[in-house]
């Protein structure tokens, strides 16, 4: 049975069709409680650039649904550029559009790629449909250090497919999401053969298969599929890991606005207020957030940092706090320190955590670029970076995991700590400072981020920043305790660790990410060998 016809529509249509589906898919990951809004945003990209009329046509549709919900997803930078950095607003905004729009270029040729081998055969096309979806995600994701924010996965954090995290990650969960859309733009709307003009009717493909099940197989079978996929977490176990013990924890958010952070007439309030509560608070373990003390140890007020240390060096509590490191000479670092009795034999006198992954611009400036940099006003510098498989810091027979702002965007990277199971972690910390982006729904979608990992390696996460989202997260990818974002305060809480290895976690510690990159690989040449001959 030959797929139906393309229908005829305005040759703008499609174009501002998919603007539109992109940017209801950026509102996808600023709600949980609408994940289908995601897949059928992409079963709607799906439709139209299988009726397109040439691979250029289809890679414009994929760019703009592309940069359409990168600009929906990311738009906060605008802030952090203006606002903050003191560029212009018009260069602020067409840097954030550049940006997006480059980035989109990785959608682009996968729906260049689909349209051009796609074969007609809706359940092989799904499966080609979900490689090269996995493919540009993970070129996004990876190349030129990777900016995979907002990436398909996360906008399910609350939905069916997230039983799917445990076994293949956030962006495992993206490609069963493109399957599932393509799967459903087959089963419900149709679509052209490849290489079908917009407007014209598809051509002829001989059935292979009686009427019946032909037909059974171009409607009823993606359907059935997709069903299977989007349920099929139901069947598997989810169940990985066993309690490690449970300890006390304080998390402190100190509010401080981003133009005032590093200002010399706030640093006082700013250094009595975190140096009172990390002295006061009564948990087993206190976390302060990135750069809650904003100068280096050698710059503070004297006393001030051996007093620090010496409250956590009797007894049993122990503390985490966010601090840049370093020297002119050695190079400076984006760091946590951990203190604590045990750690007070360390050299230093304290546990040391170095940021690894840096954010381009912000912590290093990418080569060619000191002329963007020069534009901005913000107090940026090339910061080293830090081991990637670091050390767990030990509370009371916990190991917690130290992590700075988005590194926790990159699984696979806290899953290298789990290479050797008797020393990963049991618990997650996260120290952020979003304040860079104003009170917007970065706040949220970064939340999302820190709740896909403890889905993932089903350990719980404990962020600490500055302005929100202060927060408990258990290994269900729950929040058990939470403190209102932009208000001062202190979160008491009680967090239990895990131990145990998920399958994700085995296989991302052992390979990485190239288990996913290869199944994209095997996924297209499959699709692309099972095309009939013409």
């Amino acid at each position: 049975m030959p797929p139906p016809p393309a229908p005829t529509w305005p040759g703008g249509l499609d174009l501002a069709l998919a603007v539109l589906a992109g940017g209801l898919h950026a509102f996808a990951f600023s709600t949980t409680e609408a994940p289908w809004l995601q897949t059928a945003c992409v079963a709607l990209l799906a439709w139209r650039v299988a009726a397109a009329a040439s691979a250029s046509r289809a890679a414009l549709l994929g760019g703009l649904f592309s940069t359409a919900w990168l600009l929906g997803g990311v738009w906060w930078l605008f802030i952090s550029l203006h606002r903050y950095g003191g560029m212009p607003a018009w260069l602020a905004a067409l840097a954030v559009v550049l940006l997006c729009a480059v980035l989109s270029l990785y959608l682009a040729g996968a729906m260049a790629a689909w349209w051009r081998w796609r074969a007609g055969r809706p359940i092989a096309d799904a499966g080609l449909f979900a490689a090269v979806w996995l493919a540009a995600e993970l070129a996004r994701g990876l190349l030129f250090t990777g900016f995979p924010w907002v990436a398909t996965g996360y906008a399910h954090i609350d939905g069916a497919l997230a039983g799917w995290a445990s076994w293949l990650g956030v962006y495992g969960i993206g490609a069963v999401s493109a399957a599932v859309a393509a799967l459903l733009a087959a089963g419900l709307g149709g679509g052209a053969a490849r290489g079908a003009p917009s407007g014209a009717p598809a051509p002829s493909v001989p059935p292979l298969r009686p009427a019946n099940r032909a037909r059974w197989l171009q409607k009823g079978g993606p359907l059935t599929l997709a069903a299977a996929l989007w349920w099929g977490p139901l069947a598997l176990p989810q169940d990985f890991t066993r309690p490690s013990g449970t300890i006390s924890v304080a998390l402190l958010q100190g509010n401080v606005p981003q133009d005032e952070k590093f200002a010399p007439d706030r640093q006082p309030e700013t250094l009595a207020w975190v140096g009172r509560m990390l002295a006061l608070a009564d948990a087993d373990l206190v976390v302060a957030p990135e750069t809650a003390i904003p100068l280096l140890p050698q710059q503070l007020p004297e006393g001030y940092w051996e007093a620090l240390r010496s409250a956590f060096e009797d007894g049993e509590r122990a503390a985490l706090v966010g601090l840049p490191l370093g020297s002119f000479e050695a190079g400076y670092t984006n760091s946590v320190a951990g203190l604590s009795a045990q750690a007070a034999a360390r050299p230093g006198g304290f546990y040391r955590y170095d940021k690894h992954h840096l954010v381009p611009f912000g912590e290093f400036i990418p080569a060619g670029f000191r002329w963007f940099v020069d534009l901005m006003k913000m107090p940026l510098g090339d910061f080293n970076r830090g081991p990637l498989n670091a050390p767990s810091f030990p509370v009371r027979g916990e190991r917690i995991g130290p992590n700075v702002c988005y590194e926790d965007l990159f699984g696979e990277e806290l899953a290298a700590r789990f290479a050797d199971p008797a020393t990963a972690p049991t618990v997650f910390a996260n120290v952020s400072n979003i304040a860079w982006f104003g009170e917007t729904v970065a706040i949220d979608q970064h939340l999302q981020i820190s709740r896909m990992r403890t889905l993932e390696l089903q350990r719980p996460m404990l962020r600490a920043t500055n302005t929100g989202a202060t927060v408990v997260i258990d290994h269900r990818g729950r929040v058990t305790h939470w403190l209102a974002p932009h208000t001062q305060g202190v979160l008491q809480g009680r967090v239990q660790g895990r131990e145990g290895l998920t399958p994700f976690a085995r296989w991302a510690a052992a390979f990485g990410l190239w288990p996913l990159a290869a199944l994209a690989l095997l996924l297209g040449w499959g699709s692309v060998l099972g095309r009939p001959r013409r």
